[in-house]
């Protein structure tokens, strides 16, 4: 799998299995319109998706160009045997390889990174659980949503671990939350070191052999084939083209596998079902970490937890060059859904992702213009000094205790805005994230609300501040 062949040969079928057709036809229209018209909306080139309903893959489709015209090359059209990055949805599979080594008894999470890295800062105060649930203050080695010139070039795993692992810690272990690519490759690293084995061969006999993932490909060693998704970026509005590479090393561990959209939906299936770790560890895997405050972070190992409508979900997107993907599972209603994107930096996959769950859930979903009137009436109320109380946590509220003052004064003498639109979407923390821009006539200010809203509705953030 790691170093296998090109997908299918110049010439043959699509490999049998991976094109799905058995959702009603009404629904399966919905389904493509959506898709459609988010690509269509975000110029984002092509889209992989798979649905899972009843614990059963039930569709699997593509939309659009999995790999651009280049020269003599026409453009190829993506199928749903094509094969993508999935970028930090790999992390899952890798906080899944530590606990099955804590199932054979070779460590626990609640060991010390010193046991193996002692070199690492702090690391004897540092336990695998943090590096985990993104708990241990390393900082992030690849923040950024493109690829630096450094990055184009070859690395090591050990030389990513050396680098940002002694570096000071950004906050003690325990006390915050703070996504950090670089605690998963350390965890990658410390796979390897208890095993005796490449984390990509332990993955393979340990997970994507035993769920028939025969198409899982590792794209930190070998670059994808003619016949895979071509990763592409956009210039601020310009159209899409080809991406740069990560250099070799860089993804591992934190986002290195790829495949297609049909086999990241078998392993949804096995997290549904529990079929591939002890209850015990499923229970680990899942339950969100909490710091040593008590506050929630939402985050367990690799997953983000949340709710919506009443209806728990384990959930993440991923990134790397030339790709977005998103995955969403609903253990107990037996649903998932995954959406792969061969456009960095873009909002197709999560844009998908959040307009098919409450389709596939038949729960109602908040319009953009809902959220758009709630954020205005709150900042005309905010202009005046005044909120309604009951529509944020009590965090929320506490903030306002402080912050109301400093807001009226200083929002009060911008008058009536003459728009409040919203301009982002995602999912973050197991809340949904939204941001606004605000204009007012006669004036070239401009400001930005931000929210988090949590699942039953109640805004944990309201936030104000100039626009960049």
């Amino acid at each position: 799998m790691a170093a296998g062949p090109a997908l299918w040969a110049q010439g043959d079928q699509e490999p049998a299995g991976l094109r799905v057709d058995a959702i009603p036809a009404a629904l399966q229209q919905k389904i493509v319109q959506t898709s459609r018209q988010v690509l269509a909306e975000t110029g984002v080139p092509s889209a992989s998706v798979a649905i899972v309903r009843d614990g059963r893959i039930e569709y699997t489709q593509a939309y659009g160009v999995g790999r651009l015209a280049t020269g003599a090359h026409p453009a190829v059209m993506a199928a749903p045997a094509t094969r993508y990055s999935i970028g930090s949805i790999s992390k899952q599979f890798t906080a899944s390889a530590i606990l099955m080594l804590e199932q054979q008894g070779k460590l626990t999470l609640d060991d010390p990174v010193s046991q193996w890295l002692p070199q690492l800062t702090d690391a004897k105060d540092v336990t695998l659980r943090e590096l985990l649930s993104h708990t241990s203050g390393y900082q992030d080695f690849w923040p950024e949503d493109y690829v630096m010139p450094p990055m184009m070039l070859p690395t090591t795993a050990q030389h990513i671990v050396d680098t940002w692992g002694e570096k000071p810690l950004d906050f003690p272990p325990g006390t915050q939350w703070q996504y950090s690519n670089t605690n998963y490759v350390i965890a990658g690293r410390i796979v390897e070191l208890v095993s005796g084995e490449p984390l990509m061969q332990f993955l393979e006999q340990h997970i994507f052999e035993p769920l028939h993932m025969e198409q899982v490909w590792d794209s930190d060693t070998s670059q994808l084939g003619p016949h895979d998704a071509e990763g592409t970026v956009g210039y601020a509005l310009g159209p899409p083209r080809p991406a740069p590479n990560e250099g070799q090393g860089w993804m591992f561990a934190a986002g290195e596998l790829a495949m297609p959209a049909y086999d990241l939906a078998q392993w949804d299936i096995s997290v549904m079902d529990r079929t591939l770790l002890t209850a015990q560890s499923y229970e680990e895997l899942e339950a969100p970490v909490l710091l040593k405050d008590g506050t929630n972070t939402h985050y367990a190992l690799g997953l983000e937890v949340g709710s919506l409508d009443g209806h728990a979900y384990l959930a993440h997107s991923g990134e790397v060059s030339g790709f977005v993907a998103e995955n969403m599972v609903f253990p107990k209603d037996k649903l998932a859904i995954v959406v792969l994107t061969n456009e960095i930096a873009s909002r197709a996959a999560g844009g998908i992702t959040r307009d098919l769950a409450p389709l596939l859930l038949g729960v109602t979903k908040q319009s953009a213009t809902g959220a758009q009137t709630q954020a205005l009436q709150i900042f005309r109320g905010l202009q005046k000094g005044k909120i309604d109380r009951s529509l944020f946590t009590p965090w929320c509220n506490a903030y306002f205790d402080r912050a109301l003052d400093d807001f009226h004064a200083s929002l009060a003498p911008l008058g009536k805005p003459a728009s409040l639109k919203q301009v982002e979407e995602s999912l973050r923390g197991g809340m949904t994230f939204r941001a606004f821009k605000v204009t007012f006539p006669n004036s070239s200010r401009v400001l930005t609300v931000t929210t988090y809203t949590e699942p039953d509705g109640k805004l944990e953030q309201y936030l104000v501040m100039p626009s960049s």
